[in-house]
């Protein structure tokens, strides 16, 4: 089952990007906890029957979350989870920001993992 894959990338991401931060790869790291946030993003709208194969699809499916929710801090997370895609390429973050920022990916995750198993 798709949301059951998204799942298990979502986690696999997360280990991942915990072993590169050890290790001092932000940028990898970066672009790991986007992954980690898009895949949660993609079993959610999988569960509910959303598309969500674009950036745009993705937006459109947090941004209807926090309007069901009233969680305006959804949408924020999620802000900031892109900006790691961004660091990925840029590398423009300072290693301490990955660090916060990676604090507030896995906040967001566990904001939505609830609704991917309730779903």
């Amino acid at each position: 089952m798709a949301q059951e894959r998204y799942m298990l990338l979502n986690g696999k991401y997360l280990e991942d990007a915990e072993h590169l931060l050890e290790a001092g790869d932000s940028p990898q790291a970066s672009e790991k906890l986007w992954g980690a946030v898009a895949e949660m993003v993609k079993a959610v709208a999988t569960a509910r029957g959303w598309r969500h194969f674009s950036h745009r699809e993705l937006w459109d499916v947090v941004q209807r979350l926090s309007r069901e929710s009233g969680d305006d801090e959804i949408v924020e997370l999620f802000g900031l989870a892109e900006s790691l895609h961004a660091n990925f390429y840029e590398n423009w973050m300072a290693p301490e920001t990955v660090m916060v920022y990676a604090v507030r990916a896995r906040r967001f995750i566990e904001k939505l993992r609830p609704l991917a198993a309730a779903s």
